[in-house]
């Protein structure tokens, strides 16, 4: 999948996650991963609808229609982090849309992740629309 968890992760100097060191603020590699994948599965579900639907069914427990699962799998994944109280968005760890820039110029050059990436994730635009806050 595509992510921006290399360039999420130091770029914010107010978000200090539970149980981590609050000297030197980070987002940790696996919240970053969570909190963009509804949008990245929304823009890779395309590619493999029957996968995504599948995926979708087994975490959600209800059928899911291969034409729906860019939809209903970013919903279940939604439904999963509210109920673990993960922070909703990268806007909740007080990214705006002033980040964007640098969270896409660090994400850009991560070529091992963005490389096995099932659609072309290699447009600025592509990116930059995942990680708006």
């Amino acid at each position: 999948g595509i992510n921006a968890e290399y360039g999420s992760s130091g770029i914010n100097a107010e978000y200090g996650a539970t149980n981590y060191p609050q000297e030197k603020k980070l987002i940790p590699h696996g919240l970053s991963v969570c909190i963009t994948s509804p949008a990245v599965f929304a823009a890779t579900a395309a590619s493999s609808p029957e996968r995504h639907a599948e995926i979708a069914e087994l975490l959600g427990g209800k059928p899911v229609r291969k034409e729906d699962a860019g939809k209903v799998l970013p919903e279940v994944l939604l439904e999963y982090l509210h109920d673990l109280d993960v922070p909703d968005g990268l806007g909740a760890l007080g990214y705006s849309d002033d980040d964007i820039p640098a969270l896409v110029a660090g994400a850009l050059p991560q070529k091992r992740v963005l490389g096995i990436s099932p659609i072309d994730a290699t447009a600025e635009p592509l990116l930059r629309s995942m990680l708006t806050p």
